[in-house]
């Protein structure tokens, strides 16, 4: 089974990025982000699709945007990830002064603390 949800159009194999949803009580269609769980009276389209998208002679199409976040991560939110991953790797020399313990200083017992990045699951999933 894949994980990649694909368009819902016929012979078209391309991975889907929304979901359209028709409001017949409101001759409505609502094209909006992708859903996190396929139903069955939606409609998975591709990006070719979506933005073709015409509704029938009447009806209205709402296209939802989700402005919270870009699609894709930039340049530069990688470079402040890369970063801050460097940061917390290296040993922080000004603790250590301060009379408090580095994160990576050895421990009692000669064992050093490793710093190390988790993948953290979604409640959802």
């Amino acid at each position: 089974m894949s994980l990649v949800r694909r368009c819902s159009r016929t012979a078209c194999g391309r991975p889907a990025v929304a979901t359209l949803t028709y409001v017949y009580a409101d001759s409505t269609a609502v094209l909006g982000p992708l859903a996190t769980y396929a139903e069955p009276h939606c409609y998975d389209l591709c990006a070719e699709h979506s933005e073709r998208l015409t509704a029938p002679r009447g009806w209205e199409v709402v296209r939802l945007t989700d402005g919270s976040a870009p699609s894709r991560p930039s340049g530069d939110d990688l470079e402040a990830l890369a970063n801050a991953v460097r940061e917390a790797a290296r040993p922080h020399d000004r603790a250590a002064e301060a009379g408090g313990s580095a994160p990576n200083a050895p421990r009692s017992g000669g064992e050093t603390r490793r710093g190390h990045l988790r993948v953290l699951r979604s409640p959802d999933s």
